[in-house]
């Protein structure tokens, strides 16, 4: 499956993530943006997958969630 990286990610609002695990502390490997919106509309399931594909932006903003 082919991303497109279609999505402006300044825009997004992450609201939920899983798979948030004490220890796999500070990297949080296995956590995964599950809720997210843009322009106050709800990403959909694919548009989710193509925004967790990118480990950098789900660190990036698991770290601004949690603090």
């Amino acid at each position: 499956m082919e991303i497109k990286n279609t999505l402006d990610k300044s825009k997004i609002k992450v609201s939920d993530f899983e798979g948030i695990f004490e220890w796999d502390r500070p990297d949080y490997s296995d956590a995964m943006i599950s809720e997210a919106y843009i322009d106050g509309r709800e990403l959909t399931d694919e548009e989710l997958d193509e925004l967790n594909e990118d480990a950098g932006f789900v660190h990036e903003a698991l770290i601004e969630w949690m603090y």
